[in-house]
This record gives structure tokens, C-alpha cells and sequence, in this order.
């Protein structure tokens, strides 16, 4: 078992790739790629897994310096969250494209399904190797849910949607696992089109996630969101599907606060989960001081108590300036060092923050 502190901090996610290793002003003048987008690297394909591992360390040093207590790869291999892993899997033509809608209303370039979706081989769990073998930090691997990678394909194989998404979470379930056994403390799954399309969600989205978690022993989180602030602007003020996951055998839930202003009244239905905090905007590349971090975290005591909560940003800090990414992960670790300070140091008998957050595997 790994210990944390109280309010130990992460990323949701993704950390900034450098300059050197993909166009940032391509990928930012773009909508997130469902399929392959390899125009993107600037490193030529026989030096880019080196060019990778580099970035990786980078990103894996850059949370050390901040002080974070949970650390991720930061998705550097990734054009972008999903498409890493959807793109692998069998079952799926790579070459012809399908459309779909995306979160937006505009039609994206998708994954086509055109037979069984199988999972043939594991996709991140040499990604997360590297990440074990590069800090001795407790380390979050991230994979995309099987919702949402059912919203982000067009379907020529299967009868309808619900049945894709049973066959994704199949694949997510064992690449689950096979992360668990290769070292992972936490496995997140990201499902922001659960917030996007709550009717699919609810009428078979949430049995996706439970299948893909289903025999999982290890500590799980999900993400759901509104969107990258740098392509979805607008925010709502509640979530349209969240209350549901408080039945879901996910331990942790990964929601944004700061940009939204979220009414955190919903986290009363969450009272058996811990709550990943997103307390940093992503909408803005200025560096909130360390105060309005933990005011943000704050908000949250009356309704979650803080052995409960992990402090974070609202989503991946994929598109922000790395000068930016840094600042504001300093912000989140002054600021729960404030409130630690605050709360005082919790006496062993009580002291439960690291056992919660990451139990026994």
C-alpha cells in the first residue's frame, strides 16, 4: 500500500507536450483527433518512441518539481486522449475513416467499426512500465471509456450502439487489468460523453462502464467533464450525469469545478466516493494564486470531507503553454499545503487519506 497526505494532488491527465515534439498550433486549431493524426509529430516515426520517452520524463520531472503526490505519464504518445487506445483495437478500419458528431454538434472524422471489436494486444501497458520505472511516486494511468468511445465511431458492424459499447468495455476491462498487474496504483477512465449525452448514458452507458470495471480489484477513478476549455467554452453550472455514478463500483470520480462555478450541492450523492477536485480553469493560461486554489477546494468541505478529496485540474492540461502547466501546478500543491496546515495533521489513529485513496490491490 502507498501512503498520500491529506489532499494529495494530481493531474486529470495530460500535461503539455513540447514544442519540439508535436505542432501545438495544429493541434490546437483543430477539434481532438478520433483517429490517427500522425501529421502532428514533428519527430520523424524512427525517432518518435525515443522522442516520447523523453517527453515522458520530462512531464513525470515537471510534476515531481511542482510536488505533486500522484503522477501520470502525461499522455505524451497521445494525439489525443482516446485515440491512442481506440485506434488499436481489432475490429476497427484505421485506412477509411468513418464521421461522426462530436460533443459540439460539428462532424469529426471517427474510428469505423467494421467487425468485432477486439482487444488483440496491450496498448498503454508498456506506457505505463516506463512511468513506474521513472518515479516512486503512486502513478494514475488513463484509458478512454467505453461510452464514449462509442460516440466517437461510426457503426458498421453491430446491431446498435449499446452493443459496440459492450464490446469496448470488454477491451477497456482487460487493459484494466493487465495495467494493475503491470504496476498501476490507479487506472482512470475517461467518460466526458457521459456529461455530453446523458440519455445514452443513462440507458446503457453506465452498464458500459460497469462491465469495463467489472473483477477490478485495483483502485479505479472516472473523469467526466465538459469538454478541453481551449474548443468547448460555454459551461453549464451542473452536471447532467453525474448522481448516477454514485451506484457504479468506480472509487473515485474525477469532476471540474473552476471554470463552471459547479454548484457542488451533487457531491452529497457521491458520499461514498472520493471526489478528484478540478479546481484549476483551464480557459486561461494565467496562473491563479495559490488562495483562490484553495478557496476552490474549500467550497467543498461542507458536502466531502477532506480525507475524501484529491486535488486536481478540471481536465487534461493538454493545450495550455508548459510555462502555464507549471504555474498552476505549483498553485494546486501551495494550496493544499495551506490547507493542510489549516486542517492540522491528522493524527495516525485517523489518518485514513492514503488507504482511501489507494487501498490494497
Amino acid at each position: 500500500m502507498r501512503s498520500l497526505p491529506p489532499l494529495p494532488v494530481s493531474l486529470v491527465g495530460s500535461y503539455p507536450q513540447p514544442d519540439w515534439l508535436i505542432d501545438r498550433a495544429r493541434l490546437a486549431g483543430r477539434f481532438p483527433p478520433r483517429v490517427r493524426a500522425r501529421e502532428l509529430w514533428r519527430v520523424p516515426p524512427e525517432y518518435l518512441s525515443q522522442a516520447q520517452d523523453d517527453a515522458t520524463e520530462l512531464a513525470i520531472r515537471a510534476q515531481e518539481r511542482a510536488g505533486l503526490d500522484i503522477v501520470t505519464d502525461g499522455e505524451m504518445r497521445r494525439e489525443s486522449y482516446s485515440n491512442h487506445f481506440a485506434t488499436a483495437l481489432d475490429g476497427i478500419d484505421v485506412d477509411h475513416p468513418g464521421t461522426a458528431l462530436d460533443r459540439s454538434g460539428h462532424p469529426n472524422p471517427v474510428p469505423r467499426i467494421v467487425g468485432p471489436i477486439r482487444r488483440a494486444r496491450q496498448v498503454q501497458v508498456e506506457d505505463l512500465r516506463f512511468l513506474r520505472a521513472h518515479t516512486d511516486r503512486v502513478v494514475k494511468m488513463t484509458v478512454p471509456g467505453p461510452f464514449t468511445m462509442s460516440q466517437q465511431a461510426q457503426n458498421d458492424h453491430y446491431p446498435d450502439a449499446e452493443a459496440a459499447a459492450m464490446d469496448y468495455a470488454a477491451a477497456v476491462n482487460a487493459e484494466i487489468r493487465d495495467l494493475f498487474a503491470a504496476g498501476a496504483d490507479i487506472v482512470q477512465i475517461d467518460e466526458p460523453y457521459m456529461q455530453a449525452r446523458p440519455d445514452a448514458a443513462r440507458a446503457y452507458g453506465l452498464a458500459a462502464l460497469n462491465a469495463a470495471l467489472d473483477g477490478v480489484t485495483g483502485m479505479t477513478a472516472v473523469h467526466i467533464c465538459f469538454g478541453y476549455a481551449a474548443i468547448i467554452h460555454e459551461r453549464p453550472e451542473a452536471y447532467s450525469f453525474l448522481p448516477e455514478l454514485a451506484a457504479c463500483p468506480v472509487r473515485q470520480v474525477s469532476i471540474e469545478t473552476a471554470q463552471s462555478g459547479l454548484d457542488l450541492g451533487v457531491l452529497t450523492d457521491l458520499k461514498d466516493k472520493t471526489v478528484i477536485l478540478g479546481v484549476i480553469d483551464l480557459s486561461t493560461p494565467e496562473v491563479e494564486p495559490v488562495e483562490v486554489v484553495a478557496d476552490r477546494v474549500r467550497r467543498a468541505f461542507d458536502r466531502v470531507p477532506p480525507d475524501r478529496l484529491v486535488v486536481s485540474t478540471d481536465c487534461g492540461m493538454k493545450y495550455l503553454p508548459r510555462a502555464s502547466a507549471e504555474g498552476k501546478m505549483r498553485a494546486m500543491t501551495g494550496a493544499a499545503r495551506l490547507l493542510r496546515a489549516e486542517l492540522g495533521e491528522l493524527s495516525p489513529s485517523k489518518s485514513s487519506a492514503g488507504s482511501v485513496i489507494i487501498g490494497d490491490q
